[in-house]
């Protein structure tokens, strides 16, 4: 029997789960995602410590890049306790609170994500739109005053999420179908109405994530118009590298961040391994992905990645 709050009927746990219908294979499914584990946290690692110990890159591309490696590993750390519990211990309960907690830390760093990649998109549209006025435009003051705002517009439009899931009733129905909290997945456990949980969710992904997402093609569609008004192939083609490693990094986020809001609201016949594989997807190869492409696509730090190995 689940033990429930007298006042407000919260469970004092819910249970966490996996893929669904493949029982003990889910013990070999830890080991890529321990990989995963692993690797991010090598990787995003490796990327700061070289930009901290390096001078020559504590510019503005650099900077962005150091808080995007920030948010990869907040992004790993706030699924790894339950994940791991679940995959290695068999431990598939979570207090309430902590899932509220869990599940604000996940979205907090999902939302931060996506406003450092506008403001990585920012940086490439002013190196090479306007690149006479770059040091005067991205000073380190104001890369400060764009990470705090980035952070302030996370926690604030987050934190009501789990105001709204206090809120609601639950009856006996705990049973997630992650091995971590989200909120599309706790609020479908309530046994009441969950239209403002619906509609402010909505509200949040098409003012975060969309906004910024149309920010984003905005600026590279004015960064093409200028890259094609060069007259130099040579300068075209250098112009065009430097921002393939980002376009990278926002495909790698927001095609699985589209295609789960997408299952989510009109899939629902589909298989419920579906929905968590394509929510693993997004959780978790973005932390992995990142890095590697930064470390290969940016010439200083695989040239800093190459000396320490030769050491």
């Amino acid at each position: 029997m689940t033990d429930f709050n007298s006042t407000n009927f919260q469970p004092a746990t819910f249970q966490l789960s996996w893929f669904p219908g493949l029982g003990a294979a889910n013990h070999w499914i830890s080991i890529p995602f321990c990989v995963f584990y692993v690797t991010a946290m090598v990787g995003n690692c490796t990327v700061l410590c070289i930009i901290w110990k390096d001078r020559r890159l504590h510019q503005p591309m650099y900077l962005f890049l150091c808080m995007l490696s920030i948010n990869d590993l907040g992004v790993s750390l706030s699924t790894l306790p339950t994940v791991l519990s679940t995959f290695c211990f068999d431990v598939t309960d979570v207090a309430f609170d902590a899932c509220l907690a869990q599940m604000f830390f996940i979205h907090s760093f999902s939302n931060m994500g996506s406003g450092i990649l506008l403001a990585m998109s920012l940086d490439r549209f002013v190196a090479i739109c306007d690149p006479l006025r770059y040091a005067a435009i991205l000073t380190n003051p104001r890369i400060v005053r764009i990470g705090l705002a980035i952070v302030i517009r996370s926690f604030g439009v987050v934190l009501p999420l789990p105001i709204l899931i206090k809120r609601l009733p639950f009856c006996h129905a705990k049973a997630l179908s992650h091995a971590y909290c989200l909120h599309s997945d706790v609020m479908r456990l309530a046994c009441a109405d969950i239209t403002v949980n619906n509609i402010y969710g909505l509200c949040a992904v098409l003012i975060v994530f969309g906004i910024d997402l149309l920010l984003i093609v905005i600026s590279y569609i004015l960064i093409m118009i200028t890259i094609f008004s060069l007259a130099s192939g040579g300068r075209r083609l250098k112009a065009l590298n430097t921002c393939v490693s980002h376009v990278c990094a926002v495909l790698i986020f927001y095609i699985p961040m589209i295609t789960v809001s997408i299952i989510h609201r009109y899939g629902e016949n589909s298989p419920p391994l579906v929905h968590v594989l394509l929510s693993s997807v997004y959780l978790f190869v973005p932390p992995v992905i990142n890095p590697i492409v930064y470390s290969i696509k940016t010439k200083e730090i695989r040239k800093s990645i190459l000396k320490m190995f030769s050491r």
